[in-house]
C-alpha cells in the first residue's frame, strides 16, 4: 500500500517525535541491564542500534525533504 506524501510526512514527524525518544529509552534500559562492556564494544552497540532503528522506516522517510510531488505546479508571475 503506497502512502501519500502528506501521510508519509505526518508519519515521519510522529516517528521522530514519539518513536525515536521511546527507542532511545528502550536501548539505554537494555544496555543498563547488562554488565558494562568495554568502551569500544559499547560504542559499537550504540552505533548499531542507531542505524537499526531507522531501517524499517526507510520507505516513510524517503523523499520527505523534497517538494510535494502530488502538488500542482506553481505558476510564476513574470510581471514583477
Amino acid at each position: 500500500m503506497a502512502l501519500s506524501y502528506k501521510t508519509r510526512r505526518r508519519l515521519s514527524l510522529l516517528i521522530l517525535l514519539l518513536g525515536l525518544p521511546g527507542y532511545v529509552v528502550v536501548a539505554v534500559t537494555i544496555m543498563s541491564t547488562i554488565d558494562r562492556p568495554p568502551l569500544w564494544l559499547e560504542l559499537a552497540i550504540y552505533i548499531a542500534l542507531g542505524i537499526v532503528w531507522a531501517l524499517p522506516f526507510r520507505a516513510v522517510f524517503r523523499g520527505i525533504g523534497q517538494a510535494d510531488p502530488d502538488a500542482p505546479p506553481e505558476k510564476f508571475d513574470d510581471d514583477k
